[in-house]
C-alpha cells in the first residue's frame, strides 16, 4: 500500500478528531475517529447531512440497536464525504505541473511515493501520462476509529439486561464492522478477551488470498510483553494484528498507562529487536487458527506495522524515531490541537490551549475510570464541578452514562463522576470517625471525578454552534505535557512544514528531548507513588517500588549509551541531553535511598 505521509493524528478526547478525516484525509493523512459518544455522532451526521443536502433519518433510541447504527451511519456518511473531497483534490492537484510538484513538496523525501515520482520525472513521457500516473496512485489517508476496550457497559431495557454484544465497546465494534470503510480500528485501554473474541463474528477482519484485510486492527500498547500476550491471544482467534502503537506511558495526552518503570527509549528498542520473533511467534497460531476455521490462507506472510506516539515535538525526534527504531510511522497528537484545519475545538478552549505553560498541564485523578488523566487547569469542566462543590451539590446529573461501570451501589452501574455515586459516598464517608484533615482528603478524592465522556465531546458542539442543552457548555480537555512547547494557533501546511523540518514553529529554547521529558514525568510520578506508600507501607510496595526505580535506572544508562553513540545530533543538543540524565539519576538515587529506609 502506497502511504503519502510518515506521520499520523492519533484519537484525542471524544469530540477533538471526531471529524479529521473528513479534514486532512484528502492530503493522504491518517486520523482517528472516537467511537465512545454515539450521540455526538448522530448530532454530527444530522449536521453534515444539512450542510451537504444529504437525505437524514433519524436514529432513535427507540429503534434496536440504536448504538451501532448510529456509528454505521456517521462512518458512512464521513466516508462518502471524504471520498469526495479527495476525488476533488486530485483533479485540482494534477491539473498544472506546478500543482503536482507542490504537493510532492508537502510530502517527506522518505515517502516511497515521491521517491517513485521523481524516478518518473527523469524518465521521457507526457505530461498527460505523469498527470495519470498521479491520479492513480495518490494515495488517500484512513479513516481509522478508536474503541477504548474497557469502556464496555451493560445495556439494559427496562429492567432486562441485554447480552453483552450489546455491551457499549460490543455495538461499537458492531457498528464500524458493518461500515464501508476499508481502515483500521485502534483497541486502546489494554485487553478485553469478551471484546476480542466477538471480532471472529465479522468478515471483514479476516484476510483475502493477497493478505489484504477490509479492516485491519491496531493495537495501543505501552510495552512489548503486552503486546506478544495480546497478539497472540487474537492470533488464535485468527485475527492478525497490522500494527502495534507504542504509546509513551506518561508523556501523552488523555488517560496515562504509566509502565513499570520502563522508558519509551528502551520499549522501542525491544520492538526493533524482536520485531521477527514477534511476527514468527504470532503468524503460526495465526495460520493454525485459519486452517482450523477453514479460512482463507494468505499467499505470502502477513505484514506488520510499529508505529510511535507521546511526545514527539520536532522534526530531529520525529527523524530520530523513522531512523534509529524503524518504525513505519510517528503520532503527532497535542499539537495538533492548535491546528483547526486538523482538529475540532472551540475558540475558547483552544486560545487556553495556545497559552498553556507547563505548570497548566497536569496528571489527574479526574477520570471516573479510575486511570491517571492529563488535564488543563481552569477548564470549563472543572469550573462547572468545582460549583457545584461549593453549592452543597457535588456530582455530575450524568446524562450519557458512558462510564457508568462502578456497581458498588446499582447493579446497571454508576459513573463515579455522578451525583448519585458521589452522594452515596460522602454518606460511607460521614459516618466514619476521621480527623477533619482525613475527612477533607477522603472528600476531595471522591468528589475530584469529572464527567469527562461529557466534557471530552462538548467543544465539538460548542465549535459548530451546536445544541448543548443535555450537556451543558463544560469542556474537557486532555493535552499531554507537550502541549507546553506550542504557542500558537497553526494552518495545516505549517505543522505539516515542521513536522518535517522545513519550518520551526517553536519559538522556546528550553524544551527538553522527548525521551528525557518522559523521564522527568516518570521521576515524578515516581516520587508521588513513594510518598503515598509511606501514608500506609507494606514490604510488598516497597520492593515493587524498587523495581519500578531499577527500571527507571535501566532506563538512564540506556539513554547515556544510546545518545553517545550517536553522530545525527548536533552536539549542544547531545551536551544537554547528558547534563540532564545525570540530574536525573542524581534524582532517581535519593528517591531509591528514600525507600530503602523504609520500615515495612
Amino acid at each position: 500500500m502506497t502511504y503519502a505521509h510518515s506521520f499520523h493524528i492519533p484519537v484525542m478526547g471524544i469530540g477533538f478528531t471526531i471529524d479529521s478525516p473528513l479534514k486532512v484525509s484528502q492530503f493522504g493523512i491518517d486520523s482517528v475517529i472516537s467511537l465512545v459518544d454515539d450521540i455526538l455522532l448522530e448530532k454530527l451526521r444530522k449536521m453534515y447531512c444539512k450542510k451537504h443536502n444529504l437525505p437524514y433519518d433519524e436514529i432513535t433510541e427507540k429503534i434496536e440497536d440504536f448504538r451501532a447504527k448510529r456509528i454505521t451511519s456517521y462512518l458512512n456518511t464521513i466516508q462518502n464525504l471524504a471520498q469526495e473531497k479527495f476525488e476533488t483534490f486530485k483533479n485540482t492537484t494534477t491539473e498544472t505541473v506546478s500543482d503536482i510538484k507542490e504537493y510532492f513538496n508537502s510530502l517527506p523525501d522518505s515517502s516511497a511515493f515521491k521517491q517513485e515520482f521523481y524516478q518518473l520525472s527523469k524518465n521521457h513521457i507526457t505530461i498527460e501520462e505523469i498527470k495519470n500516473w498521479v491520479k492513480e496512485r495518490m494515495p488517500m489517508g484512513s479513516i481509522d476509529v478508536n474503541i477504548m476496550t474497557k469502556v464496555d457497559k451493560d445495556n439494559y431495557v427496562k429492567k432486562e439486561k441485554l447480552s453483552s454484544e450489546y455491551n457499549d465497546a460490543h455495538a461499537a465494534l458492531r457498528g464500524y464492522a458493518n461500515s464501508n470503510l476499508h481502515s483500521s480500528v485502534i483497541l486502546s485501554a489494554g485487553m478485553n478477551p469478551r471484546l476480542y473474541s466477538y471480532l471472529e463474528q465479522f468478515d471483514d477482519f479476516y484476510p483475502d488470498t493477497n493478505g489484504y484485510i477490509k479492516k485491519k486492527i491496531v493495537l495501543k500498547v505501552s510495552d512489548y510483553r503486552s503486546a506478544l500476550i495480546q497478539g497472540k491471544f487474537l492470533a488464535k482467534k485468527g485475527i492478525w494484528v497490522s500494527e502495534y502503537r507504542i504509546e509513551s506511558g506518561l508523556n501523552c495526552g488523555g488517560h496515562a498507562f504509566a509502565t513499570d518503570g520502563f522508558l519509551m527509549g528502551p520499549i522501542l528498542q525491544q520492538f526493533k529487536d524482536n520485531k521477527q520473533e514477534l511476527i514468527d511467534t504470532v503468524y503460526e497460531l495465526y495460520i493454525g487458527a485459519l486452517e482450523q476455521k477453514e479460512r482463507v490462507i494468505p499467499k505470502n506472510i502477513m505484514p506488520l506495522k510499529i508505529a510511535a506516539q507521546g511526545g514527539v515535538g520536532t522534526n530531529e525526534e520525529h527523524k530520530f524515531l523513522l531512523n534509529e527504531y524503524a518504525v513505519d510511522s510517528v503520532g503527532w497528537g497535542s499539537a495538533f490541537l492548535l491546528v483547526p484545519e486538523a482538529t475540532t475545538v472551540d475558540s475558547e478552549t483552544l486560545n487556553k490551549l495556545a497559552t498553556a505553560k507547563e505548570d497548566d498541564l497536569y496528571l489527574s485523578n479526574i477520570s471516573p475510570l479510575g486511570i491517571p488523566f492529563h488535564s488543563l487547569k481552569g477548564n470549563t469542566k472543572d469550573e462547572e464541578k468545582a460549583a457545584r462543590i461549593l453549592d452543597g451539590k457535588p456530582g455530575s446529573p450524568c446524562p450519557k452514562k458512558f462510564v457508568a461501570l462502578n456497581k458498588d451501589f446499582n447493579v446497571k452501574g454508576l459513573c463515579t463522576a455522578s451525583r448519585q455515586y458521589q452522594n452515596q459516598k460522602l454518606k460511607e464517608l460521614d459516618k466514619q470517625d476521621l480527623s477533619p484533615s482525613e475527612y477533607d482528603y477522603h472528600y476531595n478524592k471522591i468528589t475530584e471525578k469529572s464527567c469527562t465522556c461529557v466534557g471530552l465531546g462538548t467543544s465539538a458542539l460548542l465549535a459548530y454552534n451546536l445544541d448543548t442543552k443535555i450537556e451543558g457548555e463544560g469542556v474537557s480537555i486532555c493535552p499531554g505535557p507537550n502541549m507546553a512547547y506550542f504557542s500558537k494557533i497553526t494552518p495545516l501546511s505549517e505543522m505539516i512544514e515542521h513536522i518535517y523540518g522545513k519550518t520551526n514553529i517553536i519559538s522556546r529554547k528550553d524544551r527538553p528531548n522527548m525521551f528525557i521529558k518522559e523521564l522527568y514525568i516518570y521521576l515524578e510520578y515516581y516520587k508521588e507513588q513513594i510518598a503515598e506508600n509511606k501514608m500506609s507501607p507494606t514490604e510488598k510496595r516497597r520492593k515493587q517500588l524498587l523495581t519500578f526505580g531499577n527500571n527507571l535506572n535501566n532506563g538512564i544508562l540506556y539513554y547515556q549509551k544510546l545518545f553517545n553513540e550517536q553522530n545525527t545530533m548536533e552536539d549542544s543538543t547531545c551536551n544537554t541531553i547528558f547534563t540532564q540524565l545525570e540530574e536525573c539519576e542524581f534524582i532517581l538515587n535519593e528517591l531509591t535511598k528514600d525507600i530503602e529506609i523504609m520500615v515495612s
